[in-house]
């Protein structure tokens, strides 16, 4: 077995992460949730604000964006940065973004809280060691077409180095169909769980690439023992400069916030009280 660091035979109680006054892996449930990329300035404050109304945890936003068109919004880099932290000034919360190139490894860790590869650099390994020396949590995406001993060997790249914060992320993976952006693999979810000690989430909007698909696939990786959920919502998805087809509206989320709390206490995963005060008397 490759991964000596990321697998059970190393660890055998789980392995919780702590992010300012959030804690993944352990009892409750974690949501990140935000737009997929920071916009501009207005847009992404009033998503944040929004958001903390409803009990969300964290934050995400994409300040460097990798895009499959050359000519798609590529995000505000620095810029995009200097929004995310204004939004976790005003609304105390702390922030996941994607870094993507190790020359900007010390100046996205200057901002963020949780340092997020992306599927398409799951196996860019000198990425990975670069982040593995950073003393920031990582969440590791599974790569497009991964196996799970992939994933875990990526893990393992972080970990050898000697940052052992990683929340593997499962995204969905290429398939043959084309119904949905990618296949949600929901197997993935135990198959960590039984194979490693770190804490792993689930990206169902990533899986489904279709907004009306989200919340099913949300509760599903819940009901299979997911820590957490990270979760596109954007104010205005027509609008949106990027994935805007898979993105909740604020409503939206609102209503699977409050559907999610019987599908985790059902598994006996808990929900913050804080979440379930606030989705009840949000207003949007």
């Amino acid at each position: 077995m490759g991964y000596r660091l990321a697998g059970r035979k190393a660890k055998e109680e789980k392995t919780v992460i702590r992010v300012g006054n959030t804690v993944v892996g352990g009892d409750h449930l974690t949501i990140i949730a935000g737009p997929c990329a920071v916009e501009n300035r207005d847009r992404y404050i009033q998503a944040a604000s929004q958001l903390k109304k409803m009990g969300v945890q964290m934050l995400r936003g994409g300040a460097f964006k990798p895009r499959t068109s050359p000519y798609a919004f590529q995000g505000l880099a620095v810029e995009g940065l200097e929004i995310l932290a204004e939004a976790k000034r005003v609304t105390g919360l702390p922030i996941v973004t994607e870094v993507m190139d190790t020359r900007d490894v010390d100046k996205v860790a200057g901002f963020a809280d949780v340092l997020q590869i992306g599927s398409r650099n799951m196996q860019n390994f000198i990425l990975l060691k670069e982040v593995g020396r950073v003393n920031k949590p990582v969440l590791l995406k599974r790569g497009l077409s991964a196996t799970i001993e992939e994933w875990l060997m990526a893990a393992e790249y972080i970990m050898a180095e000697g940052n052992s914060q990683i929340i593997m992320c499962e995204r969905g993976i290429r398939t043959f169909e084309t119904h949905t952006r990618n296949t949600l693999d929901i197997s993935a979810v135990p198959a960590i769980k039984h194979l490693s000690h770190l804490p792993v989430i689930v990206d169902p909007s990533h899986a489904a690439g279709k907004w009306g698909m989200v919340a099913p696939l949300a509760k599903a990786s819940i009901a299979a023992g997911a820590d957490g959920l990270l979760i596109e919502v954007h104010p205005c998805p027509e609008e949106a400069l990027c994935d805007g087809g898979q993105s909740l509206t604020p409503g939206n989320f609102a209503e699977l916030m409050e559907e999610i709390i019987p599908v985790a206490e059902a598994v006996g995963r808990k929900c913050h009280d804080k979440v379930k005060l606030l989705v009840k008397k949000s207003v949007i």
